[in-house]
């Protein structure tokens, strides 16, 4: 039941014989109050002061005074605020009706992707280099977005796309062949790796030589050199390992892990339709796929030495995933500076013929910087994002031992807090906008925070063993006399506003599954703490007038049941006792 959007419809019916405006049009004019107090809903009357010849303040009475039948009819009352209309609804009328439409709102199965199935390209990180934080924005954006599309009915498939294949592996064989330790490799082989590939890009610059060795090897592993692909599935092995502990401490699993690679012996059917469509031209010596007429830069599909790139690769993979996984949509989690890259990538699909082209949605994000600087694994610039994670949870350690040192399972609650700090610190921002990381910001535990709402949850698991505590003492007496009092319309300001709040909980997962956006859910469920301990703040619950007990409680117990829900889509672990 979307209460706010049926409210909205409400008001727009009432208001469309007076105004001569859609409905639609009306219920985008309705705001939302900055407080409750306000009213449950605005209507601004500057857009009629031209045609109406009046000014807004006088405009908003005479409305009021049109649809003063309906609004009585509608259990509505309304108040003239200069140029705004506020609209406030009946809360003894509508408070239970509301309370009850709660459960009902949860246990409801969204349609909106039913019979649907999503393939989201996210984490994508490079094989041989550390998994730093800024790999950490495709992972936890990626799987959030998983979760929010199969909670509106998508069929969603995770794939990890490795970046297993490329030049760069020519430049890392060259490099190891060249400076690399074997038992240092065998102790660290991630450290090692990103130690002589650090080293490459040191000494390409006085020695640009190295370039075409590394070439070279590349095109000896497309070819299936023995000595280049013996190294090239080691490097691939031991950093599966790695990465597979950096996703278990996260929380993030994938349906499918399908390098670069796994598309080799896909490319030259891609490479030959192009051909026979006469879409490639030479450039350079290179062959491309010119877009002029899109205003884009040609699209590089085989180098000058012969060897494939990444858009090339790409169009395989798109390929596959449609034909093959049965894809009605490829979600592209990927940051925001390959923009033009599958702008490019999706125009050649569309030259190819392929119609679903349309179907393939880049979901850009903004870079991660390091104090103000963008971070490179090249230049040996990256932070890791496991001393991140060890970093989080000692922090959290430290305030449990604090704060709450008989605290059960202490060791597995700092671990679920630290990782929360992590992801809810990155997840809470517009996936667009840009972050500069600081570690010092991302495990504070104050403030608009993964661990406030971790907090918060676990505050109303205490008041809700309370009331089973009071329940268990009295008999069942208590519950017997609240289970009379559950039509209570007594309704204070902040439960009122919590109320509401959840009662928008289907709208607002509607708006982050279309908008592909998971800071909605973010901002939401931050919102929904806030108005939990407003409510906790200013109005008793476990001993409550019995008038009002009924209510709050069932108010608290719907919040328990939305807060989990809503931190689980969220990635984030929900500790019953901190």
């Amino acid at each position: 039941m979307k209460l706010a959007h049926l409210f909205k419809q409400q008001v727009a019916s009432m208001l469309q014989p007076v105004t001569s405006m859609t409905e639609e049009e009306l219920i985008q004019m309705l705001e939302v109050p900055p407080t409750i107090d306000m009213g449950d809903l605005a209507f601004p009357c500057y857009t009629f002061a031209k045609t109406w010849r009046r000014s807004p303040d006088q405009i908003a009475p005479e409305i009021i005074t049109a649809i003063e039948q309906p609004l009585a009819d509608a259990h509505i009352q309304a108040q003239a605020v200069g140029a705004y209309i506020n609209l406030t609804w009946d809360r003894a009328y509508y408070g239970t009706e509301i309370l009850s439409s709660l459960e009902e709102q949860q246990n409801t199965e969204l349609q909106i992707g039913a019979g649907k199935r999503i393939v989201i390209d996210m984490s994508s990180p490079n094989i041989a280099k550390p998994f730093g934080v800024g790999h950490l924005r495709s992972t936890i954006i990626g799987a959030a977005l998983h979760r929010i599309y199969q909670a509106v009915g998508y069929e969603a498939i995770r794939v990890n796309h490795l970046g297993d294949w490329g030049t760069q592996f020519g430049k890392l064989i060259t490099a190891y062949l060249r400076w690399g330790d074997p038992e240092q490799l065998k102790l660290n082989p991630i450290g090692e790796s990103l130690r002589v590939y650090i080293q490459f890009h040191e000494e390409v610059e006085q020695n640009p030589r190295l370039d075409d060795e590394a070439r070279d090897w590349f095109r000896k592993l497309e070819q299936g050199d023995a000595q280049a692909v013996e190294l090239w599935h080691y490097f691939v092995d031991v950093s599966m390992q790695s990465l597979q502990k950096m996703y278990q401490r996260l929380g993030v699993e994938f349906d499918a892990v399908l390098g670069e690679s796994f598309y080799n012996d896909k490319m030259p059917a891609v490479i030959a339709q192009l051909q026979r469509q006469q879409l490639l031209v030479e450039s350079d010596g290179a062959q491309v796929v010119r877009l002029d007429e899109q205003e884009l830069p040609p699209c590089l599909i085989l180098k000058s030495d012969g060897t494939t790139i990444y858009p090339t690769r790409d169009l395989a993979t798109a390929i596959y995933r449609k034909e093959i996984m049965d894809a009605d949509q490829l979600i592209y989690v990927v940051g925001g500076e390959q923009t033009l890259h599958f702008k490019q990538v999706f125009e050649v699909l569309r030259k190819m013929g392929h119609s679903w082209a349309t179907d393939c949605i880049h979901v850009p994000f903004g870079l991660m910087k390091v104090d103000g600087k963008k971070m490179s694994t090249r230049k040996g610039k990256v932070v890791f994002l496991e001393e991140v994670l060890d970093q989080a949870v000692e922090r959290a350690t430290q305030i449990i031992a604090e704060k709450s040192p008989d605290l059960p399972n202490k060791e597995q609650v700092a671990e679920q807090i630290g990782i929360g700090a992590i992801i809810f610190g990155d997840l809470k921002n517009n996936r667009q906008n840009e972050i500069d990381f600081s570690l010092k910001d991302a495990v504070t535990f104050e403030g608009e925070t993964g661990p406030y709402l971790q907090y918060t949850y676990a505050r109303i698991q205490s008041i809700l063993r309370k009331v089973q505590t009071m329940n268990n003492s009295h008999h069942n007496q208590t519950t017997i006399e609240l289970e009379t009092n559950t039509t209570n319309r007594e309704w204070s300001h902040v439960s009122w506003a919590l109320l509401i709040h959840l009662s928008r909980y289907t709208y607002e997962l509607e708006r982050a599954a279309t908008q592909h956006e998971p800071s909605i859910i973010a901002r939401y469920t931050l919102e929904t703490a806030k108005l939990f301990n407003q409510f906790y703040n200013k109005d008793r619950i476990v001993d409550a007038p019995l008038s009002v007990k009924a209510q709050r409680i069932s108010l608290t117990m719907q919040t328990e049941l939305y807060l989990k829900r809503l931190m689980t889509l969220l990635g984030l672990q929900t500790p019953e006792q901190m």
